[in-house]
């Protein structure tokens, strides 16, 4: 795509198209406003556009009756961006002024990824709740990357002291507020994870360290496995979500189309929970939400999204105005040219 500007209805839209003629590439152009990175793990290279050095995107949010600017340019010089004419607030100014969610074909990892996607998951939620979240936890990431720092240059088990009163301090906020948050959104998660798989389903939340220890304790008692190891292997880095189906660890169980219908559940609860926070709605991008699911399942899904009362921009291979209980705004895409179907 070269030049492409989207104007979309409040409410609901459909973006559709064949196999690569762009959709996907507009909906990452969107997220890319609200996230500053690439919601597929794209590199930055990849996503300009050859032949040229850089990408600029550019937005308007309307938010508690005003609307604003924002806006993303990345290239050489690295992440550039403005939100209502301030620059340099980064990806968080992005993610204040711009909440989203992505349900993408690849949602599915979720459940059956590794625990650093679910504490993504839980730290957009509590980032979108806890309004002094960011604080701790970039402090907590700089004491943990220099206590690290020191373990790989061979640092003796008794010089960590230093870094571990940091390290423990920001770290049991950074648990304190993500324990609150999980608990608030657990309700949520439940009911939406049921309704969508038709039995009952639970989440667990892991802080990273033992129950029965301080974090300042367990890092004390474990500095010798620390310095065995090069990194740190307590704290909230180390949490995860655990996810029980049918009595059992979901991500081990659950089929493709299941790993994805709990996803979804959980991402649809936290988008419940945030609006609810912020007092306003959360954008969701669906991306071919009908792969991998039946039509019962796609059913539920979609009620269960319409419910939520946000904007929705999706994507499908044909016009399925039957995804929403009313015409969408629909959007044509081919060969990276977008127009308008009125």
């Amino acid at each position: 795509m070269a030049a492409v500007e989207l104007q979309p209805d409040p409410l609901f839209n459909l973006i559709y198209g064949d196999n690569a003629s762009g959709k996907t590439s507009l909906l990452e152009a969107i997220a890319y406003l609200g996230r500053g990175k690439s919601f597929r793990g794209a590199p930055t290279t990849s996503l300009i556009r050859h032949g040229t050095a850089e990408f600029l995107l550019f937005g308007k949010v309307e938010a508690d009756g005003r609307v604003f600017s924002v806006g993303a340019r990345n290239g050489p010089a690295g992440l550039e961006t403005s939100v209502a004419g301030q620059h340099g607030g980064g990806a968080a100014a992005l993610a204040m002024a711009l909440p989203l969610q992505v349900i993408d074909p690849e949602v599915h990892r979720l459940v059956s990824g590794g625990p650093e996607e679910r504490r993504r998951y839980l730290d957009w939620v509590v980032f979108h709740v806890e309004h002094d979240y960011v604080t701790h936890w970039r402090r907590y990431r700089r004491a943990l990357k220099q206590r690290n720092a020191a373990l790989k240059e061979g640092a003796a088990a008794g010089s960590l002291e230093s870094w571990d009163r940091e390290l423990s301090e920001q770290g049991e906020r950074v648990h304190q507020a993500r324990r609150r948050v999980f608990d608030l959104a657990l309700p949520f998660m439940r009911e939406v994870a049921g309704e969508l798989l038709e039995c009952e389903v639970d989440f667990e939340y892991r802080r990273g360290w033992p129950d029965d220890q301080s974090l300042a304790a367990a890092l004390g008692a474990g500095r010798g496995r620390d310095v065995l190891l090069g990194s740190t292997q307590a704290g909230p880095h180390r949490g995860d979500l655990r996810l029980i189906y049918a009595q059992r660890q979901a991500r081990r169980l659950v089929s493709r189309g299941q790993q994805k219908l709990l996803s979804c559940a959980m991402i649809l609860a936290a988008t419940d929970v945030a609006q609810g926070e912020l007092g306003r709605q959360v954008l969701l991008l669906l991306d071919d939400p009908a792969a991998e699911l039946d039509s019962g399942s796609l059913r539920r899904l979609m009620a269960r999204v319409i419910g939520l009362g946000s904007q929705v921009i999706a994507t499908s291979l044909e016009p399925q105005v039957s995804l929403f209980p009313q015409p969408p705004a629909m959007f044509h895409v081919e060969h990276g040219v977008l127009q308008k179907i009125t």
